[in-house]
């Protein structure tokens, strides 16, 4: 289930998810990338990364993401996932976004005792709407602190980005934001942790997912690839299998999708 936050907190946070899987046997777990950060929550304790077994804490940030990750599942899943908005983390805790690129940090590091209290406000919440009111006011608590009420060129080039749906040209965004690629490359790395060279090949990425979700049955696959701007189905195959480590047909055959980017999947 995804919602989407109070509105003062819209230009922080993306939406919450709240992913329930039941399941006794372990299972693994892909996250991809969706040019997002964010905050996980998870009641159960029972997730590791597949490489080294290490239990994951139960509450957790992790950063962009750029190689999938494995995640193992000793049992059933309940979990918080707070999606962050490309800038999201940067705005909220003034960290840059390159320092936790690929890394996975404990809340408690971030946030010290209040990250235990709102674990235990979250387990003992009856109902999802009372998850909500219990995240949304913590997290409207520190961005009043933080919020100043007005776009930065970060923040406008990452819906510039968007609108294209990822297909944009590093001359575009210069002409766009009236400074040299690199600048705009230092910002984004600071603010999103990626460079938007990086941001909009995954936005293109998702726009092809969508659109193959969505499209009919008579439409070709090697239409719909140059409709979302791939030059050619080599070109797709080889970006989609570097972003999510399937091929676009073992992905649209996977049948257990938790969220687009957080699937499922069967081991040989």
């Amino acid at each position: 289930m995804q919602i989407p936050p109070f509105d003062i907190l819209k230009d922080i946070i993306k939406h919450y998810l709240f992913l329930e899987s039941n399941g006794f046997e372990p299972q693994t777990l892909r996250l991809f990338s969706d040019g997002n950060t964010g905050i996980v929550f998870n009641s159960n304790n029972n997730l590791s990364l597949e490489f080294d077994k290490n239990i994951l804490p139960s509450s957790f940030l992790y950063g962009q993401i750029t190689q999938f990750k494995d995640i193992q599942s000793s049992k059933n899943l309940s979990l918080i996932i707070v999606v962050f908005q490309p800038t999201g983390i940067k705005k909220l805790l003034g960290i840059p976004a390159f320092e936790i690129k690929d890394k996975i940090i404990s809340l408690e590091h971030i946030f010290n005792k209040e990250s235990n209290l709102i674990e235990e406000r979250l387990k003992e919440a009856k109902s999802i709407n009372d998850k909500l009111n219990i995240l949304n006011i913590f997290f409207t608590r520190i961005a009043l602190k933080v919020l100043k009420g007005k776009e930065d060129l970060v923040t406008e080039s990452v819906n510039f980005i968007r609108k294209s749906k990822g297909q944009i040209s590093s001359n575009q965004l210069e002409k766009f934001t009236g400074y040299s690629q690199r600048h705009i490359e230092r910002l984004f790395l600071d603010s999103v942790g990626i460079s938007p060279k990086h941001f909009a090949n995954i936005l293109k990425l998702h726009n092809f997912l969508q659109q193959l979700k969505n499209k009919k049955s008579n439409t070709n696959l090697i239409e719909l690839d140059y409709q979302v701007g791939y030059s050619d189905q080599s070109h797709l195959i080889k970006e989609f299998k570097k972003i999510t480590g399937f091929t676009p047909t073992s992905y649209q055959n996977n049948v257990n999708k938790l969220a687009i980017n957080f699937v499922t999947i069967s081991k040989m």
